[in-house]
């Protein structure tokens, strides 16, 4: 089955040619007296596709330039489907570069060069509470069950009265005590003369 080269939702008209060039970064480690180096495989390189092909007549390619230099300024990763893609893990590409030619010999056809390359898509956002343990989300989730029940038991209690400054109350319970012991002074001189304790 072929499948029409669709970048996004929008197929890619007068297709003439994809090509497509995918390799791996090597770093080159050189080995003092040996022939030849060591190589540290670096992973795989984003693929490069360029996309070739020709269009004929002035309306086509005004809309034809429209679209692709709105996705071009877009500048966002856009789905990519073609046959050439078969077996690669190539979903999502950029726009990389745009390239146009017209010629005087052939006034109405435009030809034109996309290249494409490969963007996968952002990783989804870390998840902040993987790393904490559920036990002490629970209980959490117990303590606030706990103070709210105790909040509600203090509530039920009703008001509470003010107990305010005590002073005033003790103050008039002192004055009963000095006018009753004020004539104690008089009743104890005897006493204290005898013991030699005036003062």
């Amino acid at each position: 089955m072929i499948v029409k080269p669709m970048l996004g939702e929008w197929e890619i008209p007068r297709l003439a040619g994809i090509e497509a060039l995918e390799h791996r970064v090597f770093a080159e480690l050189p080995v003092p007296g040996r022939a030849g180096s060591l190589f540290q495989d670096l992973n795989s390189a984003p693929a490069r596709l360029a996309i070739r092909g020709s269009l004929h007549g002035d309306e086509s390619r005004t809309d034809f330039l429209e679209d692709l230099r709105e996705r071009f300024n877009a500048g966002e990763p856009v789905s990519f489907v073609a046959d050439i893609l078969t077996a690669t893990d190539v979903q999502f590409v950029v726009i990389e570069s745009l390239y146009f030619e017209e010629s005087a010999d052939r006034p109405d056809e435009l030809d034109y060069l996309i290249v494409l390359r490969e963007s996968p898509p952002p990783p989804p956002p870390p998840d902040l509470l993987a790393g904490l343990d559920t036990d002490l989300l629970d209980q959490a989730g117990g303590f606030l069950d706990t103070v709210t029940g105790a909040l509600d038991v203090i509530g039920a209690l009703g008001s509470i009265p003010d107990i305010g400054d005590p002073t005033p109350a003790l103050s008039s319970a002192l004055d009963s005590v000095t006018t009753a012991t004020a004539g104690l002074g008089n009743t104890l001189s005897p006493l204290q003369a005898i013991l030699g304790t005036d003062s």
